[in-house]
């Protein structure tokens, strides 16, 4: 029996098993569910166990990491898989249309938190595997680490690979945690922007007043936030710190003409997220601003009165997330010194700032000359019978970097997921299609990568 035969006749079951797994709320943000972060990993551990392959769970100082091998032949190429099984929280819970750990198979797709990120997309790997080494056409060694806190930055993750880089040794790293244009046109991840999240705490009177009492006499600290944010953008849509593009690659024409060569449709993306118009920084396109260029966002913002009717407060404190997108050559930990420099000195003296940073990684392009990307590439092609087009991707997968200073291996960016996923979102999910079409490939990227590794 083939491998591809395989997978044909053991759908039901593979989708059962990744529909057990997405039923588990291991949200490594927030301790209250760590005892699910744990149980994720004993249950992928026990899949593992089932295929008779040697594994273990790596304890950390924060959640655990599953590892995992099958070391068929020491002269044969080793593939080291990388993925997390932690996932996003939930919230807002009332805007799911269905509880976020119940899985729903509605119109071809998955929706739940961790279809698509990551628990889907690291799965199709472990039952690409199972595939190959039941028919015993497994053509490599592999490895695989399967983390539970990439959703909190992967900390303890770095620690554990510069502990183990004997153990975590191999030919090549990959990865699916990423997106395919779409499901028509297949496309290989080559750039990841880099990630600098703080929290900030504005400060005002030392408790909160009465607002009519002392309203127009004392800073509001959300009205002094909220002017401290603005002015951290001009009318261009460029990020107003001094010295924050100091280091920003400025990429050639040619190189923005081959990014405006990939299907992409304005009006379709308008659509998508029902909104009349697209903004961003000035003289970029809309592919170009979530590939190419930096961006700074607040992710929340909070204080004073928010429970239901009023209260009639000037709060004492505010708060609110920040986090900015970095391209190569900005380097996370001096973005987030910039910042905290320029956020204290706008401040105005009837406030205290306090910065706390959260975590960050580091840009990282992929070349595309390397056994492992041609290896992608040829399995996408068997798959979908078409060229992949390599892209940029705005989001941020800090460990790529540790792995490429750390284990000297680029990371193959090879996910199957779509724009459409809502991944972070309410109502995240993965289509069926992208799910089974993953396993396919990887399977065939094993075998081309062990065929051009001789």
């Amino acid at each position: 029996m083939s491998a591809l035969t395989f997978i044909e006749e053991n759908k039901d079951r593979f989708l059962d098993e990744l529909l057990e797994l997405l039923k588990i709320p291991s949200v490594s943000a927030d301790s209250k569910f760590s005892a699910d972060v744990a149980k994720a990993a004993e249950f992928l551990k026990k899949k593992f166990e089932d295929l008779d392959t040697t594994v273990e769970i790596c304890e950390t100082e924060g959640h655990p990491i599953v590892y995992a091998e099958k070391i068929i032949d020491p002269s044969l190429p080793t593939v080291l898989v990388y993925g997390h099984y932690d996932v996003q929280p939930p919230d807002p819970l009332d805007l799911w249309d269905s509880p976020p750990f119940e899985p729903v198979i509605k119109d071809e797709r998955i929706y739940a938190r961790g279809s698509a990120d990551d628990k889907g997309q690291v799965y199709m790997h472990v039952k690409a595997y199972e595939a190959l080494l039941k028919t015993d056409t497994l053509p490599c060694n592999l490895k695989f680490m399967i983390e539970g806190e990439e959703e909190v930055g992967s900390d303890n993750l770095g620690v554990f690979v510069k502990e183990n880089r004997e153990k975590l040794k191999a030919d090549v790293i990959v990865i699916s945690d990423t997106h395919i244009i779409s499901n028509e046109t297949p496309s290989i991840t080559v750039g990841l922007r880099g990630l600098s999240y703080l929290e900030v705490e504005v400060t005002g009177p030392n408790r909160d007043l009465h607002s009519g009492t002392y309203g127009g006499a004392v800073g509001n600290p959300i009205n002094i936030l909220c002017q401290m944010i603005a002015s951290l953008q001009d009318e261009n849509g460029k990020i107003a710190i001094p010295g924050f593009y100091d280091k920003v690659e400025e990429l050639t024409s040619e190189y923005r003409d081959n990014m405006a060569e990939a299907p992409f449709d304005l009006n379709e993306f308008k659509s998508l997220l029902d909104i009349d118009e697209e903004k961003g920084e000035e003289g970029f396109s809309t592919i170009e601003r979530t590939g190419i260029r930096p961006t700074l966002d607040v992710n929340g913002i909070w204080g004073g009165y928010t429970g239901e009717g009023a209260k009639t407060v000037l709060p004492s404190k505010a708060y609110a997330k920040i986090s900015m997108r970095l391209v190569p050559h900005q380097v996370s930990d001096e973005i987030t010194e910039m910042f905290t420099e320029h956020f204290k000195k706008i401040a105005p003296k009837s406030v205290n700032v306090k910065i706390t940073p959260h975590h960050g990684g580091e840009p990282v392009v992929i070349p595309t000359d390397s056994i492992g990307y041609k290896a992608a590439e040829r399995a996408m092609e068997e798959t979908w019978g078409k060229t992949p087009i390599p892209t940029r991707e705005g989001g941020s997968i800090p460990i790529v970097a540790l792995f490429q200073k750390e284990l000297g291996l680029d990371s193959i960016l090879m996910g199957f997921g779509l724009q459409e996923d809502a991944i972070h979102s309410p109502n995240e999910s993965y289509g069926l299609f992208n799910y089974f079409r993953g396993i396919e490939t990887i399977s065939h990227f094993y075998r081309f990568f062990a065929d051009m590794s001789k």
